[in-house]
C-alpha cells in the first residue's frame, strides 16, 4: 500500500525504514489463552494482534520489522514466516525475558543507526487526518531529540483502567505525572527512537521507561497527543471488547 499524498515530509529526519514489535511477553492477563498461543497470535476480529500490526506497518512502507520472540516462539516463528512484506527478522529471547528495554538493546545489531519505530503487541489504533506513524517521524529532529512518544488521551483509552502516565505541553514536551494525580495522556505503546540511547543502558531485562526518563532528563523526549482511535488488548474481555467498538467505527 503506497504512502498516502498528503503525509508530510521531514528535512531534518530521514523516513524511518525499520520497526520493531514486542512480542516476547507471557501474555498472562490473557490467560487461558496464552498457555498454549502467543499473545500476538491471539485474534481479534478474524485477524492476529501481529498481523494488524505487521499490515499497518507495511502500509507505512516499512521495509523490515524485527520482532522478538519467547513464548511459545516457534509457534510465533512458524506464523511470521508466511509474512512477506514487511520483511520479519527475529529477535530471538528463549534464553530469558528482557522486558520492554531489554529486547530493544538485544535486537541493536538488527536494528541498524537511524530512528527506529518501537512498536507494544497489544495495542491497536486507527488513524485522524495524518497517520500516526508520520506524526511521529514529523516530530522527531536527532539533534534536539531521542524518543518521540504517540501519547493517547487516558479519557479515549479503549482497554486502559490505569491513571495515565503524561502531561503533555503545548509545544510537544511531557511531563511525568505527579503521584496520586490523573495524567490527561497515556503511552499508547507506540514510539520512535534513535538506536543510540541503548548503547550505554546495562545488558539483561529493564523497562523502556528507563530510555523516557533519561531523555525526559535530558531534554529530549516529545510527545504526539494521538487523534484518532486506540485499543488496549491486554485481557481476555479486551477482545470482545475491542471488536465491538471496531465493528461499530469508520475504521
Amino acid at each position: 500500500m503506497p504512502v498516502r499524498l498528503n503525509d508530510p515530509v521531514n528535512p531534518h529526519c530521514p523516513r524511518p525504514t525499520r520497526a520493531m514489535v514486542l512480542a516476547a511477553g507471557l501474555g498472562k492477563r490473557m490467560r487461558p489463552l496464552t498457555e498454549t498461543l502467543p499473545k500476538p497470535l491471539v485474534e481479534v476480529a478474524g485477524e492476529t494482534l501481529i498481523d494488524r500490526l505487521l499490515d499497518r506497518l507495511a502500509a507505512w512502507n516499512i521495509e523490515t520489522a524485527v520482532v522478538n520472540v519467547h513464548h511459545l516462539a516457534d509457534r510465533m516463528r512458524a506464523h511470521l514466516a508466511k509474512r512477506t512484506a514487511p520483511k520479519v527478522v527475529i529477535s530471538d529471547e528463549t534464553d530469558a525475558l528482557l522486558d520492554t528495554g531489554g529486547g530493544v538493546k538485544r535486537a541493536l545489531p538488527l536494528l541498524g543507526d537511524q530512528p527506529v519505530f518501537v512498536l507494544n503487541s497489544d495495542v491497536l489504533w486507527g488513524d485522524g487526518p495524518h497517520a500516526a506513524m508520520s506524526r511521529l517521524w514529523m516530530a522527531f529532529d536527532p539533534e534536539a531529540v531521542d524518543v518521540v512518544l504517540l501519547l493517547q488521551p487516558t479519557a479515549r483509552a479503549h482497554g486502559y483502567d490505569g491513571h495515565g502516565d503524561f502531561l503533555l505541553s503545548p509545544d510537544g514536551v511531557p511531563s511525568r505525572r505527579e503521584e496520586g494525580r490523573i495524567a490527561p495522556y497515556v503511552f499508547a505503546g507506540v514510539m520512535l527512537v534513535h538506536p543510540r540511547v541503548y548503547a550505554d543502558v546495562p545488558e539483561g531485562a529493564f523497562s523502556n521507561n528507563l530510555i523516557f526518563d533519561r531523555a525526559l532528563a535530558a531534554g529530549r523526549l516529545r510527545g504526539v497527543a494521538h487523534d484518532g482511535a486506540w485499543y488496549h488488548v491486554g485481557t481476555v474481555e479486551a477482545i470482545a471488547a475491542t471488536e465491538h467498538l471496531l465493528t461499530h467505527s469508520d475504521e
